[in-house]
């Protein structure tokens, strides 16, 4: 059974920095996107970055220049490095994975709130 395990949220003030891990375990075969999507109270899940198999990034205009992800093949990890945080920024953060078969994958969600 394939599993997405996420850490390294939490509180950070205004313009502080976080950095979310992704794990995936299990029998994984053939990877096709690794990445990081967000809900806030109220709204609707969005994507926030990705990697897609072969190197191509997607970035969501509202985090361009302020996060990175990055993506480690080997450990099949996902990794969102997020600076110059806003308190938009705050929401639940959901790692998801899915194959070139079509399968689909969700960790628990990790709380970001970004608050003084």
């Amino acid at each position: 059974q394939v599993q997405l395990v996420e850490s390294g949220g939490g509180l950070v003030q205004p313009g502080g920095s976080l950095r979310l891990s992704c794990a995936a375990s299990g029998i994984i075969y053939s990877i096709y996107t690794m990445g990081w999507y967000r809900q806030a109270p109220g709204k609707q899940r969005e994507l926030v970055a990705r990697v897609i198999a072969g190197g191509s990034i997607n970035y969501s205009d509202s985090v361009k220049g302020r996060f990175t992800i990055s993506r480690d093949n080997a450990k099949n990890t996902v990794y969102l490095q997020m600076n110059s945080l806003k308190p938009e920024d705050t929401a639940v953060y959901y790692c998801h994975m899915d194959t070139v078969l079509g399968n689909n994958y969700w960790g628990q969600g990790t709380q970001v709130t970004v608050s003084s």
